[in-house]
């Protein structure tokens, strides 16, 4: 079992629009809905995969059930775990623009989460942790939490022998990352503010200085940068695609993340997210994988590198 954590989940809502201008009404041709939030992304792929996978984090009022019983709908194979909260789970909000593909997002910032509630929470997470060969904690922090919330999450996960990977930003990565997470997932941006460096392979490297066992830096459509205790590799997509990105790096963390339980090098579990992040951006629905696609490209995704003389 692999279990991933939602702190902020979320209900997310599509528009898809002819064309997206400012200051201008416009006609929605299509609106599609998903139980959202990071780990719930990572699970549903995962589940995908044919793994057992259970979701835990906080959902409340009417949008936190919609959410739920969506996830029992459209996540065959997802246990929830969900905590239950007094406030209103949020909603994302993302409009595309059918004549360019761009995407813009709207993301509300969640209910507040009451001290009584951040320890039921707690409770459920360590119990979860003696069933499971992988945890991933992803996404921000809804307010009331404090901001190590993720770096007492990680020391209670190493305490149980469960392998890590943390996938969030800003402040909750800084304090997260000092706890000695077995992966962490950030994009150029979010490294870039963990560090101070803009050049990947640096900023990857003192990533990893400040605690991180292993970096995987999202680098868009050019692929993941990895930095390891076994090595650094650099794996890459086999031709630059055209698509929605929304979902593309939660993809990639359900293959580093199954990568992690199965055990796999390096090279493959780079392979398997590349290949799932690049089909997640060519399926015709935002944020859902193109199973097709996936197969095809697992064996296309280029990776190069070395292994650590250690």
């Amino acid at each position: 079992m692999i279990l991933t954590v939602t702190l902020n989940t979320a209900l997310d809502i599509t528009y898809r629009v002819p064309s997206l201008r400012s200051h201008a009404s416009h006609r929605v041709s299509e609106v599609t809905e998903r139980p959202g939030g990071k780990g719930v992304n990572v699970a549903r792929v995962l589940a995908a995969l044919g793994h057992e996978v259970t979701v835990t984090g906080f959902a409340g009022g009417a949008t936190g059930r919609e959410l739920r019983d969506r996830l029992a709908d459209r996540a065959p194979g997802v246990v929830d775990a969900l905590v239950p909260v007094a406030g209103a789970t949020r909603r994302t909000i993302a409009v595309v623009d059918a004549r360019t593909g761009d995407t813009t997002q709207l993301n509300e910032p969640g209910p507040v989460v009451g001290p009584a509630e951040w320890s039921a929470f707690q409770d459920v997470y360590e119990e979860l942790l003696g069933s499971v060969s992988a945890v991933a904690l992803c996404g921000s922090l809804p307010p009331g939490l404090p901001v190590g919330a993720y770096a007492g999450l990680i020391r209670t996960a190493r305490a149980a022998g469960v392998p890590v990977l943390l996938d969030t930003s800003g402040e909750a990565l800084r304090r997260g990352v000092a706890a000695r997470p077995d992966v962490i997932k950030p994009n150029a941006e979010e490294l870039a503010e963990l560090t101070g460096s803009h050049e990947p392979l640096r900023a990857t490297q003192d990533a990893r200085r400040r605690g991180a066992r292993a970096v995987v830096a999202s680098l868009g459509a050019d692929g993941l940068l990895a930095h390891t205790p076994d090595g650094m590799w650099r794996a890459t997509p086999p031709d630059r695609v055209r698509g929605n990105p929304t979902g593309a790096g939660d993809s990639a963390v359900a293959g580093l993340l199954s990568g992690l339980a199965e055990h796999l090098p390096w090279p493959d579990r780079l392979a398997r997210a590349v290949a799932l992040s690049t089909a997640t951006v060519l399926s015709p629905a935002a944020g859902e994988l193109d199973r097709q696609a996936y197969e095809k490209l697992r064996a296309q995704v280029a990776v190069t590198g070395e292994v650590s003389a250690a």
